[in-house]
């Protein structure tokens, strides 16, 4: 693999461009926090749409899908499939509240749910543990992902590939705030499918390869085709299939999926100019991130299988790579090696626009909470705008600096996937009962939080270990810890006292107005199923049209359509 002179003008003329526009939007940004968290909340649902699905591009995800891919198959998707109902959830009942509560990160909903100084304390609190903690870890799986596929493409270290890269995004974080991260976002997301689709295609045609026909024939990929795992293999049905669906989406809090929405995604329905707005932007974000955007990485994931048949082939073809940075989700990288000059530029710099799109959205969206919710809430309360992004800024490139060194800790994608669905194992529930159910207050939430933390970093400190005190396949860990922790916290919520009835009637009117909570609930739910099942449909029907069964392909196409009509019908009666 050559990187030649186009190659590297391409690359450097969008970094470039990206710390410019940073810089450009600068002044606008800094008018004030509001402005710089939420570049004003007029933002319209096609450009946060966009960046919801360029922010869940990471540097990681094509490693990660293609690591499943190798280990279980095409099925072995669902571990992230599954989510798709946590993400539907969000548009039907959860965009419009978040939108009408008016708040400026989510984690302000405490004080208006949750009555006492405990509401204060959990907020503040959270902040640090989503904002430093979960941030740091999830930006750290992205940093290494990211220093694998430099060190195969380009013979760099990890930490020359986080220097370089980190200065960058820092620039246009910490200058531009949301609004930057937005502008860039767009311009990285057609980057980064322009770089994908290309990328996939040259590589199927690859003389090792043959042509799609030649791929899906081959000895190594026939086994792997599958969208459903086998009915027949317990095994395999319980750990990709029926946990994540019977379990998973509802009971975890994983970045991007929130059960009730959160995170950067609230961020951006926080951002929209109306209610509307922030339904269809959500909308969009589930239909492209699950429906459209996989199937270049899965092709390449089973292209990889007849290259480089095991990991022992990808390490001899790389014997640079470290121990600790060895794994199945390199193959992706790896494939990266076998294209030509001029087209390794542009995919090259889809893989850093990817990188760059989604530290810049956890930069941003972690310094809101530090900023909104512990600095103002609690050390100067008083602040003016200007103090406030003056320390978004300062704790932008601290959070990049953490996030850096902690990606030394890590190992592979899955390994960072399974820790954060760890901590937040247990604790999806909560997070969804929580707008509607009264009884819910402050110390459900620490018994939450502290119950799934504890159980995350034991599991994670004994697998570390060379004899584990336990030995628990990862998906009977996770089961262990939605259990024990939504035991917990439930026993903890009927034991305390609720909210005061002046709270919860103030909430409820602010978010409900003068209509029962549950108005409407029966085309929500309409439009819950249908949104679901359109996306598997469209999902389904492009493998369809890949594998060459194109009337199971066209009869998907027809299930797709009348499940719009429906989530059509469904999202004008919540207008």
């Amino acid at each position: 693999m050559t990187i030649s002179t186009l190659d590297w003008i391409i690359i450097i003329f969008f970094l470039l461009l990206f710390a410019g526009i940073g810089i450009y939007v600068s002044k606008q940004a800094g008018k004030d926090s509001k402005a710089f968290f939420l570049s004003g909340r007029n933002m319209p649902w096609w450009l946060l749409g966009v960046s919801m699905v360029a922010t869940t591009f990471a540097a990681d995800t094509p490693g990660l899908v293609t690591q499943l891919v190798r280990e279980n198959g095409v099925s072995g998707n669902w571990v992230w499939w599954a989510m798709l109902l946590t993400g539907m959830l969000t548009v039907f009942f959860y965009a419009r509240l978040w939108r009408k509560s008016g708040i400026t990160t989510d984690l302000e909903f405490y004080e208006l749910r949750y009555s006492g100084k405990i509401a204060g304390y959990l907020r503040g609190f959270r902040a640090i543990y989503l904002g430093v903690i979960f941030n740091v870890i999830t930006m750290a799986g992205v940093c290494l992902a990211g220093a694998k596929i430099a060190n195969i493409l380009l013979g760099i270290s990890q930490g020359e590939m986080l220097l370089y890269s980190s200065i960058i995004v820092v620039i246009y974080s910490a200058f531009g705030g949301l609004r930057g991260v937005l502008i860039t976002d767009f311009i990285q997301f057609i980057i980064a499918m322009i770089g994908s689709i290309w990328a996939t295609i040259y590589i199927i045609n690859l003389p090792e390869i043959g042509g799609t026909t030649n791929l899906l024939s081959h000895v190594n990929v026939s086994d792997k085709l599958a969208l459903l795992p086998d009915f027949s293999n317990t095994e395999a049905l319980i750990t990709v299939l029926i946990i994540p669906i019977a379990v998973q989406w509802w009971s975890t809090w994983y970045p991007g999926a929130e059960p009730g929405g959160g995170g950067y995604i609230a961020q951006r329905m926080l951002a929209a100019k109306d209610e509307k707005h922030a339904t269809w932007a959500t909308l969009f974000f589930n239909v492209a991130h699950y429906a459209i955007r996989p199937w270049p990485w899965i092709v390449v994931g089973l292209a990889s299988l007849v290259v480089f048949p095991n990991l022992e082939s990808i390490n001899q073809a790389f014997p640079s790579l470290s121990a600790s940075m060895q794994g199945e989700d390199v193959a992706y990288a790896a494939m990266m090696t076998y294209l030509p000059a001029g087209l390794i530029g542009i995919v090259l710099l889809s893989l850093i626009a990817a990188f760059m799109s989604t530290i810049s959205t956890q930069l941003n969206w972690g310094s809101s909470y530090i900023v909104n919710d512990f600095y103002k809430r609690f050390i100067k309360p008083e602040a003016t705008d200007k103090d406030q992004v003056l320390v978004g800024r300062i704790s932008t490139i601290v959070l990049m600096i953490l996030a850096a060194a902690f990606s030394f800790f890590l190992q592979s994608a899955g390994e960072v996937l399974n820790l954060l669905l760890q901590i937040g194992a247990g604790t999806g529930l909560l997070f969804i009962l929580r707008w509607f159910w009264g009884r819910i207050n402050p110390y459900s939430e620490i018994a939450a939080m502290i119950i799934s933390f504890i159980i995350a970093v034991f599991f994670f400190i004994n697998g570390k270990m060379e004899t584990p005190m336990i030995e628990l396949a990862g998906h009977w860990q996770l089961v262990f810890g939605v259990v024990v922790t939504t035991i917990g916290w439930i026993l903890v919520t009927l034991l305390t006292k609720p909210t005061d009835d002046k709270t919860l009637h103030s909430f409820n009117s602010l978010i409900f107005g003068t209509d029962s909570k549950f108005k409407g609930f029966g085309m929500k739910i309409l439009g819950f199923f249908s949104g679901v099942i359109g996306v598997y449909c469209a999902l389904f029907a492009i493998g369809n049209f890949i594998y060459g069964k194109t009337t199971l392909a066209f009869g998907l196409v027809a299930g797709v359509i009348i499940c719009a009509l429906l989530v059509r019908k469904a999202l004008k009666s919540a207008q």
